[in-house]
């Protein structure tokens, strides 16, 4: 049989619905491709080997008397292991949840199971989606499939790896502050944080609730759109997803995207971007204006205060949403105990990693009496400034163009601070604290290694992020990913 790894996830689907190819033998496949070369990736925590075969048996059972199947049919899909699937090990990627089994379906899994996807296993991530270079999982290591000795970005390090090394068709991920685009630029794959309430968050083990948004991860923008016509809409289970209705993400694919205006914020072409990197964008926007958009440049002058905002109200959400683990219910429990209060503190210092006690400090802080105001009500204020700088953007350009990432991949074993990592993500805080949808695509390479474009979109705007991420792959070219084997 073909390999069938190199094919997109609408192409498997075709060749299934045609009754080219069987689930089973796709599923198989999915499985021997993961055990060849995983050990080389570590893209996955979990596997559900014998159900997910199980599962493609039946489906090819249902396809053979005729009956009508999901549009994700016998498609290989992969979930951040911050997502709830019943019967399935979920840990956030960290000791405090042990091996805690998941007892019902997050919304956006359930969806994917009644669209007749097959869900293949989790995948790897940074602690509680803190971080963004999948190093502060309790696992392994994640590696990036184009280098094996540098980062896959994070948090979604494992969902980006696991479609760059070709294991799975589609992978969902959630990004709080990036972590679905910047992995997805650093593994060049394309990848898409929808709307804030565009996918319901229910099941998905919260990091900063008003941050959160799960998305798919994919080889191609037509891929994303399959996806998204599958996760999107509302969830009785979340309040905070939107009742809009959904459209047809696959309707805005190969639409011509002549006169559609393209924003270039000044302020994203800051020193000390890569100079690859942004060789590799000035060229995205001349592909663009051959393909007839007229480029303007705009201003976000908030920009310069993302970062310090997003790292005030991101942990003190993390810090009350984390204060569920505590030993007490399910996870891990500290054996040293002599009282309750030593069962919480042991339980809670031996359970976290490093980076995810930090940032539950540095929220308590600034949440507690007397910094309240200083800190965290500041910083709901310039997040409303932020927002109002991308509405008056786009009263006036379709989307907005800029880099993902000052820098491309780095090294495992680069020893960066804190502060160096929290600037890592410049350029992606911003759509989160506005809630507007953003685009990673790869677009070129630097010194080996790939560069992706971020488009942003107005909220509830995704078509045309589709639209014009569709027209940007024609020109673009065929992407190779790294072969493995």
């Amino acid at each position: 049989m073909e390999n069938l790894y190199k094919f997109t996830a609408s192409e498997i689907r075709n060749k299934i619905s045609k009754g080219e190819l069987k689930a089973e033998d796709v599923v198989r496949q999915t499985f021997e491709r993961i055990e060849k070369i995983d050990g080389k990736v570590g893209s996955f925590v979990y596997l559900r080997k014998e159900k997910a075969i199980e599962e493609a048996k039946k489906l090819d059972e249902r396809i053979a008397k005729g009956e009508k199947v999901g549009v994700l049919a016998g498609i290989p899909v992969a979930i951040k292991d911050n997502m709830v699937s019943n019967g399935d090990i979920t840990t956030a990627c960290s000791k405090i949840l042990g091996k805690y089994e998941g007892v019902y379906d997050a919304t956006a899994v359930k969806k994917l199971k009644e669209a007749d996807a097959i869900i293949i296993g989790a995948t790897n991530m940074d602690e509680f989606a803190m971080g963004s270079t999948t190093k502060t999982s309790t696992h392994h290591l994640t590696k990036n499939p184009w280098d094996i000795q540098k980062v896959p970005g994070g948090s979604s390090g494992g969902a980006a790896a696991s479609i760059a090394s070709q294991e799975v068709y589609l992978s969902l991920g959630s990004d709080t502050g990036g972590s679905i685009r910047q992995p997805a630029s650093f593994c060049g794959v394309v990848g898409l944080k929808p709307t804030y309430g565009r996918v319901s968050r229910y099941g998905l083990i919260a990091f900063a609730s008003s941050l959160d948004q799960i998305g798919p991860i994919a080889k191609s923008v037509e891929d994303i759109a399959l996806c998204m016509n599958v996760i999107s809409g509302e969830d009785d289970y979340d309040a905070t997803v939107s009742s809009k209705e959904v459209p047809d993400y696959t309707k805005y694919l190969n639409q011509d995207i002549k006169g559609m205006k393209i924003g270039v914020p000044k302020e994203y072409f800051i020193d000390g971007i890569n100079p690859g990197v942004k060789k590799v964008v000035e060229e995205s926007l001349e592909k663009f204006k051959k393909l007839g958009a007229e480029i303007v440049e705009v201003s976000l002058p908030h920009t310069k205060y993302a970062v310090p905002t997003y790292y005030v109200i991101a942990p003190a959400e993390a810090s009350s949403n984390l204060a569920r683990f505590d030993g007490v219910r399910y996870g891990y429990r500290s054996e040293n105990v002599e009282n309750i209060e030593d069962l919480y503190v042991n339980s809670r210092t031996e359970g976290f990693g490093d980076e995810v006690k930090r940032r539950i400090m540095i929220g308590t802080y600034v949440l507690s009496a007397g910094f309240y105001d200083a800190y965290f009500k500041k910083a709901q204020k310039v997040r409303a400034l932020i927002k109002e700088d991308f509405d008056k953007v786009f009263e006036n350009v379709d989307v907005i163009l800029t880099p993902v990432c000052p820098n491309t991949a780095f090294k495992l074993d680069d020893k960066k601070t804190p502060i160096e990592l929290y600037l890592e993500d410049i350029f992606t805080i911003s759509a989160n604290l506005a809630g507007i949808p953003g685009l990673s695509i790869p677009a070129g390479k630097s010194e080996g290694m790939p560069v992706g474009i971020q488009l942003l979109g107005k909220a509830f705007g995704e078509e045309e992020l589709i639209k014009a991420g569709s027209a940007f792959e024609k020109v673009r070219g065929e992407w190779e990913l790294p072969e493995l084997d």
